[in-house]
């Protein structure tokens, strides 16, 4: 390490030893994701989609020809390290959860069927209450909400310890829950203690993962548009902790379309009267989200993302009346194969109207898995790095995230190519880098 990284973004831990993913859902993300890292490091696939595992960070001018690999160019653990663990209201391993989720092939699922069999769920955390149109048999029993958690944080070091793993990650890859607002539990650590001791409606399941990951100083992400870690106390336990925190809801198909284009859109002055949105998928995701309470959840972080982008307050003859309509269908032919269908109102020169039509075919599990494989290694990068790891939200990783999470009064960065030079020039400050602003003015003197 440079004696500028050193006096610029202090001071980054190696990756030693193992690193152990825990993962609250072991439905079809969590067992592709699994499955993917073991056909990598079989040599049976590449990791495509992986901005860690295939991306590069260029550093100084154009002109030097210095762009290593992201994972040559910071410490990021190695795949090879990685252990995993994971709870679910129901009891099949791994591999026989993979083939009930349908994304892969089976014969890609055999050769790795060994390392899935070995993977059995933990007894969750679950109420029917918060996810109503699933139900299942693996479910922990307590007196109340902070003895689930409790005996979360015992998982927790029970799986340290049979894993040997030196460090952890934990990264929700359950269901929507039902839409639940802020409120006075939720604005301290001592508030949030106290409700769940209450039992408090206000306390989803999916906080209970949360507050026992960062009880133990393990760094959480939200892969769902839950409440979860989005809320004061929460801040409070992750910077009091030093375990760094990111979210909501994996950034996968419509929305990740949604934050290419309407960049795109203002980026050349272009007005937007309408955006129409409407999904068809058939797995575990669309019955959970064709109850309306949690869609609620899922509906408010979708609609806010052209909001953000397009700052209609700034350009109020471009996008001061836009009307914006998400829709999501469960449709069970279609499976883990969604699709999503939007038409675009736009219009250009003189008022002049035009339409667009994207109709993409997308495999959500295919896209979320690589988002998974990032956000742990960046978490635990973040965990490992003195500059970040006190910090609570990592707002650097909003390239990943439908809903970026940012500190009160904030408001959150939705295009996709500022997200992700936000990314790299993290990156690049860690390592004590200059910072790149591509103003150019350099090549011309």
């Amino acid at each position: 390490m440079t004696d500028k990284n050193k006096a610029g973004a202090g001071e980054i831990e190696p990756s030693k030893g193992k690193l152990g993913i825990m993962m609250p859902g072991m439905g079809a993300v969590a067992t592709t994701f699994v499955a993917g890292v073991e056909a990598i490091r079989q040599g049976i696939a590449k990791p495509i989609g992986s901005l860690t595992q295939m991306g590069t960070v260029r550093l100084g001018k154009r002109t030097d020809g210095r762009s290593p690999k992201i994972n040559e160019f910071v410490p990021l653990a190695q795949l090879s390290d990685l252990v995993f663990t994971g709870w679910d209201i129901f009891e099949d391993n791994m591999y026989e959860a993979a083939l009930k989720a349908g994304v892969l092939e089976k014969s890609l699922v055999e050769q790795v069927k060994p390392l899935l069999s070995s993977i059995k769920p933990r007894k969750a955390v679950f109420d029917q209450n918060y996810v109503k149109r699933l139900d299942g048999p693996n479910v922990k029993k307590g007196k109340n909400k902070m003895d689930l958690a409790e005996q979360l944080r015992q998982d927790i070091r029970d799986f340290k310890k049979e894993s040997g793993a030196d460090r952890l990650v934990m990264i929700w890859c359950g269901s929507t829950e039902t839409y639940i607002e802020r409120g006075p539990t939720h604005e301290s650590l001592a508030k949030l203690e106290k409700a769940m001791h209450d039992n408090d409606h206000s306390i989803a399941p999916s906080m209970c993962y949360a507050y026992a990951a960062l009880q133990e100083g393990v760094p959480f992400a939200n892969g769902a548009p839950n409440l979860t870690v989005d809320i004061p106390a929460m801040w409070e336990l992750s910077k009091k902790n030093n375990a760094p925190i990111c979210g909501k809801d994996f950034k996968t198909g419509q929305t990740m379309m949604k934050t290419i284009l309407a960049p795109g859109f203002k980026a050349r002055m272009l007005g937007l009267s309408g955006w129409y949105s409407t999904n068809i998928l058939g797995n575990r995701d669309g019955e959970v989200l064709d109850d309306p309470e949690s869609f609620k959840t899922k509906e408010v972080s979708k609609l806010s993302v052209l909001e953000h982008i397009l700052q209609p307050e700034k350009y109020p003859d471009l996008y001061g009346n836009i009307f914006h309509k998400v829709r999501i269908n469960y449709y069970p032919p279609r499976g883990d194969n969604k699709e999503g269908w939007d038409n675009i109102d736009i219009f250009g020169w003189l008022g002049y109207p035009m339409q667009i039509k994207v109709d993409f075919l997308c495999r959500d599990s295919i896209l979320a898995a690589p988002i998974v494989l990032d956000l742990v290694l960046f978490l635990d990068l973040a965990k490992r790095s003195s500059a970040l790891r006190g910090l609570g939200i990592q707002e650097w990783l909003s390239f990943y995230l439908k809903s970026p999470m940012t500190p009160d009064g904030l408001y959150p960065e939705h295009d996709l190519f500022i997200q992700l030079m936000k990314l790299k020039n993290t990156l690049r400050h860690l390592k004590g880098e200059e910072l790149i602003t591509h103003l150019g003015l350099e090549y011309y003197d």
